[in-house]
């Protein structure tokens, strides 16, 4: 399909100024328009090739257009595609019944992203306790919608918005200070494993520890955050795996649905049947379409081999991500990681993808993302270290 078609009338109106014209100005996009993609790889209007280590920021963990993904949706799509939670679809059930044997052996609660799942688990932990306090640790991020802001301490998101939502309590995210915060009016501490959108803090086993503890000793439920940090990402379905503590309940979305929006709150069984009939709802959660597409995904992620490697391909690309020019620090676990710069992290992006066609992001002055597909090869991995040596080199002026 040509561009003038794809654009109707407008022809080859630029598509920069139909965006400043019509869309609200609330993301600063780079100048490229993608196309296509297939597996790790992405198409511009001109026919140019990237390679994509951000996955839509942790989206499309199992490459583009997984074609039993693409195979799930065409299928459904075709035979149902919306009824609402009014009535049983088979999809939803089934998510949900392999979300919770996969994790925390309780119930789900579909949403359609991240930021609702966050305003859910609030939810949970309010309607199990009167208490109502939810502890969160500075550099978190739980989402842009009220409840979720208001759990994200930080005050260049926070301040145009407020009022916030009252009774939400950031601490350091030491042990010391978490289990100081905890105490008789808290109904739940809210934590990512590793923290995505502050810059790859990875949170101490012994925090974990201390909060799980905090929780036990005062009835407070324990959340995690894995919907960046989850499915697959770290090279274990669940990043709490990993680190020997087991929460109450914890979110997921980003990357549940292969591609396509959907959420869950998942909780253990103590917390199953918090939520009653009308507490909580959405209109298109656990739509078939998007369930099916969970479905494929969430079985092709739980491959052991596909987990095993993660953890190979993250290994390699954090030991030669230390050896780049400009980069004084690397940190992350399995295939989400971020390094350090002694230069403008903004700037090595900006290179990166219009010089040489490589996708990553930075999340700070000086910080640079990296989430690749988990289904990534050596020669990837190689290519991609290869590509943001070029744009890191390039700076020796950035400083």
């Amino acid at each position: 399909m040509s561009t003038d078609t794809r654009r109707g009338n407008e022809g080859a109106r630029d598509l920069h100024a139909l965006e400043r014209e019509h869309v609200i100005q609330s993301y600063a996009r780079l100048p490229v328009e993608f196309v296509r993609a297939d597996g790790p790889y992405l198409w511009d209007e001109q026919g140019n090739k990237y390679l994509d280590f951000l996955c839509g920021i942790s989206v499309t963990n199992i490459g583009h257009c997984h074609p039993r993904v693409v195979a799930a949706v065409r299928e459904q799509v075709g035979r149902l595609m919306h009824v609402s939670n009014l009535f049983y679809t088979e999809p939803a059930v089934l998510l949900a019944q392999r979300l919770a044997e996969s994790s925390l052996q309780g119930k789900v609660f579909f949403c359609n992203s991240g930021a609702e799942a966050t305003e859910a688990a609030i939810k949970l932990a309010r309607r199990a306790s009167p208490r109502g306090e939810i502890v969160t640790v500075h550099g978190a991020f739980h989402g842009r919608s009220y409840g979720a802001l208001s759990a994200t301490p930080e005050e260049a998101k926070q301040a145009p918005f407020e009022p916030l939502v009252p009774g939400f309590h950031a601490v350091d995210p030491t042990p010391e200070a978490l289990v100081h915060a905890v105490n008789r009016n808290t109904a739940a501490v809210l934590l990512e494993p590793i923290q995505g959108e502050s810059g790859v803090h990875v949170l101490s086993n012994e925090l974990l520890r201390a909060a799980r503890s905090a929780c036990d000793n005062h009835g407070a439920a324990l959340v995690f955050d894995e919907v960046q940090c989850g499915m697959g990402r770290t090279g274990t379905l669940w990043a709490y795996e990993q680190t020997g503590v087991v929460p109450d309940a914890l979110t997921t979305a980003k990357a549940l649905g292969g591609g396509l929006p959907i959420g869950a709150l998942v909780t253990a069984p103590r917390f199953a049947d918090v939520l009653q009939t009308g507490d909580h709802g959405s209109t298109f959660a656990g739509g078939p379409v998007a369930c099916a597409a969970a479905l494929a995904a969430l079985e092709i992620t739980q491959d052991p081999d596909l987990l095993a490697k993660v953890t190979d391909m993250g290994h390699r690309l954090y030991d030669e991500l230390e050896r780049l020019p400009h980069v004084t620090s690397v940190r992350g676990r399995g295939l989400m990681l971020a390094c350090e710069l002694d230069i403008s992290a903004p700037e090595v992006v900006r290179r990166a993808l219009l010089n040489e066609r490589l996708v990553v992001n930075a999340t700070g002055p000086t910080t640079v993302r990296l989430l690749p597909p988990l289904i990534v090869e050596e020669i990837e991995v190689d290519l991609a270290l290869q590509r943001l040596h070029a744009a890191l080199a390039a700076g020796e002026g950035d400083g």
